[in-house]
């Protein structure tokens, strides 16, 4: 008896613990289903009403192929798989070059250097907004692919995401790799990144999810509609369409379908790696 009492409660426990957690998920979920529910409602149902009315009535497409008729949504996602890729693949190689002298190598001030990058992270972004965009005028970025990603170039927190990871590579990697006549260089591209291909990964996932989202700096340096990226042209919806909800709820959900995407193609390679893998026993 006393057994299956304990046996009760567990399951008990793991019952309320699930029920728990689902009902947090649905809270969660419930404007993300909100606002792609919107997207497919036809103007003739209430998008307001209450209770919400997730599943419309009349499904229909004719909000996506408005907004996509009046406005230049395909330059707009071009413009933000432009930027969002050339910031991923930035932001990992500087992240990497800086985080492995930063792990691995021995020199004076480094742990002093480190702690003064990883500090950076405190700082507001507003804070520096001001500087950096006198520094990208000066450097002419204004109105530019660049310019939208000179703020992103690396990142302390990149840094200090792949210096952790580079200090789980065995020693026996490195020093094989050594006696085999590989320079520091070739060491940092045959050796540890492979070893820390799931850092990398989940990393470029970051990059992309805030590159992809940031309306901030974009607004500040470009001027220019050609250069805007999706965040931008979602924002425009606001004014092309005085606040119809359903066209701005389904800009929003083509601006973040390749998000979902991008992160459903990558979760597959955030595993533990066998960093040690080529060591023998």
């Amino acid at each position: 008896m006393p057994q299956q009492s304990a046996d009760l409660n567990r399951w008990l426990f793991r019952v309320g613990t699930y029920l728990l957690l689902g009902g947090i998920a649905i809270v969660m979920l419930m404007p993300l289903l909100w606002l792609v529910s919107t997207a497919f409602k036809s103007p003739t149902e209430n998008i307001f009403q209450f209770p919400p009315q997730l599943w419309p009535s009349q499904p229909t497409l004719g909000n996506f192929i408005t907004v996509w008729q009046t406005n230049p949504f395909g330059r707009y996602l071009l413009n933000s798989l432009l930027v969002a890729l050339l910031t991923v693949i930035f932001n990992l190689t500087f992240c990497a070059l800086a985080a492995y002298p930063l792990a691995r190598l021995q020199f004076w001030g480094r742990d002093w250097l480190f702690t003064a990058v990883v500090s950076t992270i405190m700082i507001p972004f507003q804070i520096v907004m001001i500087p950096l965009y006198i520094l990208a005028v000066q450097l002419s970025l204004k109105n530019s692919y660049l310019g939208v990603i000179f703020p992103a170039i690396a990142s302390a927190f990149g840094i200090f995401l792949l210096r952790q990871a580079f200090q789980g590579v065995p020693k026996e990697l490195e020093e094989a790799a050594r006696i085999d006549g590989c320079s520091e260089l070739g060491i940092w591209w045959f050796v540890m990144l492979p070893a820390v291909r799931p850092a990398l990964v989940t990393l470029s996932i970051f990059v992309f999810i805030g590159s992809w989202s940031d309306f901030l700096w974009p607004l500040i340096i470009l001027d220019q509609p050609d250069y805007y990226t999706l965040p931008l042209g979602v924002a425009t919806l606001a004014g092309t369409f005085s606040l119809d909800w359903r066209l701005i709820a389904a800009g929003s959900v083509i601006s973040i379908a390749p998000v979902l995407i991008f992160f459903l193609m990558m979760q597959r390679y955030i595993i533990p790696s066998e960093a040690g893998s080529g060591l023998k026993g």
